[in-house]
């Protein structure tokens, strides 16, 4: 029998860098979702706020093994 996977969009964010970015992500995700199996980088960009500093924005879909209507 095969598996099933959900795919969901998260989004981290850093002052240090995109890769910060997407490790907040996962790394966040990961508390509440059991099983990720893959992560895809989709979009970096970054927010310029109005005192000037950076924030660097990472969007990521992971995917994770279904369980039912729960996720």
């Amino acid at each position: 029998m095969g598996n099933v996977y959900k795919i969901v969009e998260i989004v981290g964010t850093s002052e240090k860098s995109w890769e910060d970015a997407a490790r907040v992500a996962l790394e966040t995700a990961s508390k509440s979702i059991d099983e990720i199996r893959i992560a895809e980088v989709n979009k970096l960009d970054i927010k310029v706020e109005k005192d000037a500093r950076l924030i660097f924005r990472a969007k990521l879909d992971i995917s994770f093994k279904y369980k039912g209507k729960n996720y």
